[in-house]
């Protein structure tokens, strides 16, 4: 964070606004653009494709209304505060207080890339005010919704010894405890809950920072951990382990696909910056490279428009552009190879109890329960009919339903058996 700026030590107020002459320039840089020569009939296959992407640019160019999602992310209370020299930026939705009941359980969700706080604008005030959306107000979260390091509004990662650089998702757990104990001050447990990035981050938080109490009594921490994807590996050399054969069929799978649908990773976690430069400079490329992954990565059977409308594939590539963050989220992916930090420890695991939704259509095939058992103290498992990677956009409702239905018995102390 540059010295000139002002230091948010408590969290301030923020609103979306963006200049008009940043919405000038990129209508004039989609004007501008002009399609490359493209393989014959080639579809999705070999990446993008252009057919629909020419669809997108229009919609962009003639129908898309960046005003009407400022209004919608400003419809939500979102502040911006300083964890040491990292800047974040979040949303935060207290929940529905019901007199003679224990407050709404503190809920911190974390997105991934390449999403943003744009995945879950839908879900936020059904997850806080159940009683406006037909359920009960005794299943009301305190909503916490924050844009990684180097994502949106948040500033750019910050390393332990103060340089701008890649952090790991073991770094940003600790920011995100000490965004709820410290910052926000809650004196009671959160449950932590994540996809992609979001899952490891999450995870890490349970594993470093698991609810307990102080020489004061009282209980702070990670209580409970709700995930839909796992990207954490157990601590264990696979060489030498008893394997199931749902683990050894998986894993199969698993690697089977990794070739075709990874590639990406391998360029974000050895040259981010100079993939960086072009994702920040040509917002068709940036788009290009972002909305392939929703159509892979997603269960819409081959066309993203059958899960995600234009505007709303347009909106979080716009939070991309727009906060000029497309390099900067890039950099997560070496910040976890230098961090080393894709693996537990070898054997341990996460003792907080866990929920995992298994979304069938995700980047790599869900795990089995048995996969999962390794690493978390897994209390649910549900297996989903639909959905993919970008659960809470493509079905809010079987995500919303998992998550409450599996924390509802530890907002009284229940263990979740």
């Amino acid at each position: 964070m540059p010295d000139t700026e002002p230091r948010y030590e408590t969290p301030e107020p923020f609103i979306v606004r963006v200049p008009d002459h940043r919405l000038d320039d990129l209508d004039e840089r989609l004007r501008r653009w002009k399609p490359p020569i493209t393989i014959d009939n080639a579809g999705w296959d070999y990446g993008t494709d252009p057919a629909f992407l020419r669809q997108l640019v229009d919609h962009w160019r003639y129908a898309y209304d960046w005003r009407r999602l400022e209004d919608e992310i400003n419809g939500f209370p979102n502040y911006l505060v300083d964890i040491g020299p990292q800047r974040l930026h979040f949303i935060r939705e207290p929940g529905t207080i019901v007199r003679g009941a224990p407050p709404p359980v503190p809920l911190l969700v974390t997105h991934g890339w390449p999403g943003s706080v744009i995945e879950f604008l839908s879900v936020i005030d059904k997850l806080a005010h159940p009683e406006r959306h037909g359920g009960d107000a005794l299943d009301a979260f305190d909503v916490v919704v924050p844009s990684l390091p180097g994502y949106g509004w948040s500033g750019a990662p910050v390393r332990a010894d103060g340089s701008v650089g890649p952090i790991g998702p073991r770094a940003i757990a600790g920011l995100w405890h000490r965004l709820m104990v410290e910052a926000l001050n809650y004196q009671r447990p959160y449950v932590a809950q994540g996809g992609d990035w979001g899952s490891t981050v999450s995870a890490w938080l349970a594993f470093d920072h698991p609810a307990r109490k102080d020489k004061d009594n009282v209980e702070t921490g990670c209580r409970a951990l709700h995930l839909n994807m796992m990207a954490l590996r157990p601590g264990i050399d696979e060489r030498t382990t008893a394997l199931g054969d749902d683990e050894r069929q998986w894993l199969a799978a698993a690697r089977a696909e990794r070739g075709m649908k990874t590639a990406y990773q391998r360029i974000q976690s050895t040259k981010p910056q100079t993939l960086g430069v072009g994702l920040a400079d040509s917002p068709v490329g940036l788009a290009a490279w972002i909305v392939e992954k929703f159509h892979g990565w997603s269960d819409c059977k081959g066309d993203p428009g059958t899960r995600f409308s234009m505007d709303r594939l347009l909106d979080n590539i716009m939070v991309y552009w727009l906060t000029g963050t497309a390099g900067t989220a890039t950099w997560l992916y070496r910040g976890v190879i230098e961090e080393k930090s894709l693996a537990l420890p070898a054997g341990r695991r996460v003792e907080v109890p866990t929920g995992f939704a298994a979304f069938p259509a995700d980047l790599s095939p869900p795990p089995p329960e048995d996969w999962v058992e390794r690493a978390f103290n897994l209390r649910r498992y549900t297996k989903m009919p639909a959905g993919g990677h970008f659960a809470a956009m493509e079905e809010p409702d079987l995500w919303l339903a998992d998550l409450r239905d599996f924390v509802r018995p530890l907002r009284y102390g229940a263990a979740n058996d």
